[in-house]
């Protein structure tokens, strides 16, 4: 099985992350192919850089799959989503984004609470929850200052932080969600000291689209509206069209 990972930021080094840590979660079954975003934002931290990143997104697949042939599976890897479903309908694979993954497998053990990167996230992933309908389990979302990003560059003082903002968030709750692609592998680091069940974003979309695999499960079968399309890359334009 081929599951391609697309990193809707441009870190070139949050792509490696991603790819090392699915890698190690999906099994010696599953070759594990990354692509980053060509254009857009370094890290995705508020709704501009959200919006661009999901055009980044389709770009990315566009030109990977043009490049390399079409992957089985798409694990889109952003702790939000970004046009995901748009995704879906332009691959006709089975696709997956972090945050629905990680909210999907929460809801299975009660309420729950998010802990992530940057503050303006907590916002956009309350709409993101009700918008999928995990908005009635989700508690609340526990946003500290640094973004993922920045918490990656020194993960000695993220564990702790985040540490922290874990055991506050579990108040009331069955699970706390570890959210960033940039946070792969550091619930692992602070679990022992959480009081409910912690869900490391990553892994959680790794498991979740390694099962939709398997059943092939094709969410978007429909076919696209016709449509002239300008400005985009020639590789997207040729599946667009």
């Amino acid at each position: 099985m081929r599951l391609l990972i697309v990193n809707p930021n441009t870190s070139s080094a949050t792509t490696a992350l991603l790819q090392r840590h699915v890698a190690g979660a999906a099994g010696a079954h599953v070759m594990v192919e990354a692509t980053t975003a060509r254009f857009g934002a370094s890290y995705i931290a508020d709704e501009t850089s959200y919006a661009v990143a999901a055009h980044a997104a389709l770009d990315a697949y566009a030109v990977h799959a043009e490049a390399h042939g079409e992957p089985d599976a798409v694990l889109l890897a952003c702790f939000g989503d970004p046009g995901v479903e748009a995704l879906r309908q332009l691959s006709r694979r089975p696709v997956i984004g972090l945050a629905e993954a990680s909210m999907r497998e929460a809801t299975g053990l009660g309420m729950f609470a998010v802990v992530t990167g940057g503050r303006a996230w907590g916002p956009m992933l309350e709409r993101i929850a009700r918008s999928w309908g995990f908005g009635g389990a989700l508690a609340r979302v526990h946003t500290v200052e640094p973004s993922g990003a920045e918490l990656a560059a020194d993960v000695d003082a993220a564990a702790s932080l985040l540490g922290a903002a874990c055991r506050e968030a579990a108040v009331g709750v069955q699970a706390v969600i570890l959210g960033g692609a940039a946070l792969a592998g550091l619930a692992g680091r602070i679990e022992r000291s959480a009081s409910v069940a912690l869900i490391d974003s990553v892994a959680a979309g790794t498991r979740a689209i390694v099962r939709m695999a398997r059943a092939d499960d094709r969410q978007m079968r429909t076919t696209r509206a016709a449509a002239a399309w300008t400005g985009v890359s020639d590789a997207l334009s040729r599946r667009l069209g």
